[in-house]
């Protein structure tokens, strides 16, 4: 026993700093396009062009959240598949490389097509690295880690505001190193230009290295193992991927519909297709799982009650997720940019209104990631989440409402509120694999957390509408979009209490 204990704690260290590491890169990587994207299209469409810019933001954000929800999916199947280990490093592999590539862009086309693909990987390794970790601490040990784990994109984002506010300077920086090694003064123009967006851009194919270090030390789950051995993971099919194929295909003509591209068409037939759309993508992306379960139930090794089960768990954690997507995605996220519009109170803190914004709440969110899923760990599931979901609407409101220059007030309250909306990414590593079993754990969470992007991508295509309505007031429309954590007070209670439980076989 003395021997085995400081190899196992070795096991969950290094697993530990595989997940933290590519949850972290992974929300630099979300974080990185808000800062280099104005620039990068700028430059990308043109003098004439540019006055599409905006309009091209907002395509290439909708569709990263559509390639994120994709990639949930089909890198889940992948796990449940070949094994946790292998489809991380290759779901870290393509949201690196094909990050790294857009660095290489001439069209803003380009931008879209790789920021898609690159998507499909972060979506993917936060199942793959949830399920990893949870299948290797012990129970105990499983609500802190589970907070650190949320913590983990939160601190990228926090890197993204500090890049962000000493850009000059590193720019300055990488200018003499890239010349001090060879680059041409053209070269090195080319690569700085525009807030060095291509040097950034580039640089994001740096946590490909991760790979080899998950390759070498991180080791495979015990838990896929065994049910490898007994033969559970042949029952997944390669088939079975036309309905990922499927479901992305209509969330993407979702977010066409929305966009000013498709300025011809009517606002009813729109929602018709979003209604439609949203139909077709939930029972694509169910098919592998629906497959699997049948071949496992027709192979005996799956009972009937086992099949409903599963289901109703995909269900229940897609729509808990759905309510923190959209009310992030459509009501927090503005605060960098509302903090731009504000007067300062002092002159003290009139620069880098956006950066210190979000570097309030991005230390608020690593905070509340953690008090979440300890609390959680102590009080229950329920409950907690419930109160996560008040809190933020009270946050919310405090910020939007009781605000109106930007100062020490308006920071903390952007603190607060970026703790407890951000609390529930700390909540969903702990509860949502205590909702599967092994068999389909991966799978099943990153359908689960991931298909609530496609719902806050269409809640973003509705950014400009409900400003509008507004009349382009950031407090009352961040307000209103509050308002949908109501809804999760109520849903979380048709879910399971899981509190003292061990992880489902």
């Amino acid at each position: 026993m003395t021997d085995n204990a400081p190899s196992r704690s070795r096991r969950q260290m290094l697993t530990l700093t595989a997940a933290f590491l590519g949850w972290m890169f992974d929300g630099f990587e979300m974080g990185l396009f808000p800062l280099i994207g104005q620039p990068a299209l700028t430059d990308l469409l043109g003098a004439e062009g540019s006055k599409n810019a905006g309009m091209w933001f907002g395509i290439i954000i909708a569709v990263f959240l559509v390639g994120a929800a994709t990639g949930g999916v089909l890198f889940g199947w992948l796990g449940d598949k070949i094994g946790r280990v292998r489809a991380m490093s290759l779901s870290i592999f393509t949201y690196a490389i094909f990050t790294g590539l857009c660095g290489f862009a001439t069209e803003a086309w380009h931008i879209a097509v790789l920021r898609f693909i690159a998507s499909l990987g972060m979506g993917g390794e936060w199942s793959l690295g949830v399920a990893l970790v949870n299948e290797i601490w012990p129970g105990k040990s499983r609500a802190f880690i589970a907070g650190l784990i949320g913590a983990a994109a939160n601190v990228g984002f926090l890197l993204v505001a500090l890049l962000s506010m000493g850009l000059s300077g590193f720019i300055g920086g990488v200018e003499g190193l890239l010349k001090s090694i060879g680059f041409s003064d053209a070269t090195t123009a080319n690569l700085l230009a525009n807030s060095a967006w291509r040097f950034l851009m580039i640089s994001g194919a740096f946590p490909a290295l991760l790979i080899f270090f998950i390759r070498i030390f991180v080791p495979e789950s015990e838990k896929w193992k065994e049910e490898k051995a007994k033969g559970a993971t042949s029952h997944w099919s390669n088939g079975d991927l036309i309905g990922v194929l499927i479901g992305c295909v209509a969330a993407l003509a979702i977010v066409y519909v929305w966009s000013p591209a498709a300025a011809n068409i009517s606002g009813a037939v729109a929602t018709l297709v979003t209604l439609l759309g949203l139909v077709v993508a939930l029972f694509s992306f169910l098919y592998p799982v629906r497959q699997y379960l049948s071949r496992a139930r027709a192979a005996g090794s799956l009972k009937p009650e086992s099949q409903k089960a599963v289901m109703k768990s995909m269900l229940l954690g897609a729509s808990l997720a759905s309510v923190a997507l959209l009310g992030t995605w459509g009501s927090i996220q503005w605060a960098p940019r509302w903090a731009g519009q504000l007067q300062p109170d002092t002159k003290e803190v009139k620069y880098y209104a956006k950066e210190k914004t979000q570097i309030a709440t991005a230390l608020g969110a690593i905070l509340g990631t953690i008090v979440a899923a300890v609390a959680a760990g102590r009080f229950g599931r329920r409950i907690t989440y419930t109160v996560m979901c008040v809190g933020s609407i009270a946050s919310a409101l405090w910020f939007y409402q009781g605000n109106s220059t930007f100062g020490t007030g308006f920071l903390v309250a952007a603190f607060l509120a970026g703790g407890l909306t951000a609390s529930f990414y700390g909540f969903f590593p702990l509860y949502f694999p205590e909702l599967f079993p092994t068999a389909v754990r991966a799978t099943g969470q990153g359908f689960a957390f991931n298909f609530g992007r496609i719902i806050a991508a269409i809640g973003g295509l509705q950014t400009a509408t409900l400003m509008g309505f507004f009349n382009g007031s950031f407090p009352k429309a961040g307000s209103v979009m509050a308002a949908i954590y109501l809804v999760g007070v109520f849903i979380i209670w048709l879910g399971p209490e899981t509190k003292g439980q061990e992880l489902p076989e």
